[in-house]
């Protein structure tokens, strides 16, 4: 695979910093250092710090409609890929997971950050509604992923669930217990 374009350096950049040095480090000369870019071609690509969160928040909402088409034909089942990649998915090594951490360095600073995270994590409950039949169920899907994601992000990815250890009797508690897709 080849070197990403001066656009997705820049984005890499950024999530670095966010990740590792917070919001306070993020300054248009800090990124374009990072992404070993001129200042010039950074401003080409993004014109404002602004314009940047932007690229990154389309980014996360991108991934994550990656990853939901993926999740509709997942081997396993649409409510067990989600349930069980919100924990084995929290690797700093994964592109997502990295914009979802870098996004979450936004929360309460920036309100299109706290939108973008909501639309994502949205995007997931609105999903198992297709694969279950009530509602309720499905909100109860959706928070139970994303407490394993956080749980997962704060503790790392290797922490054990006694959810995932025992994903049927949950799922069967939710009230699904059907293992097809």
């Amino acid at each position: 695979m080849g070197r990403p374009s001066a656009r997705e350096q820049i984005l890499d950049a950024y999530e670095n910093l966010l990740i590792e040095d917070g919001l306070a480090a993020v300054t248009l000369d800090a990124v374009a250092a990072r992404a070993e870019v001129s200042k010039g071609g950074l401003l080409y690509h993004f014109r404002s710090k602004d314009a940047l969160l932007d690229g990154l928040l389309d980014r996360l909402l991108e991934r994550t409609r990656t990853d939901l088409a993926y999740a509709r034909t997942a081997p396993e089942g649409m409510v067990r890929y989600l349930l069980t990649s919100s924990v084995t998915d929290a690797d700093m090594t994964k592109a997502f997971h990295r914009t979802s951490v870098a996004t979450l360095r936004l929360l309460g600073s920036e309100p299109k950050a706290d939108e973008a995270l909501a639309t994502s994590f949205g995007m997931w409950t609105d999903l198992a509604g297709e694969y279950v039949d009530d509602p309720l169920t499905a909100e109860l899907i959706g928070l139970l992923s994303d407490g394993l994601y956080l749980r997962a992000t704060l503790q790392g990815r290797d922490m054990r669930s006694p959810v995932l250890d025992n994903l049927d009797e949950a799922l069967r508690r939710l009230g699904y217990d059907d293992k097809a897709p």
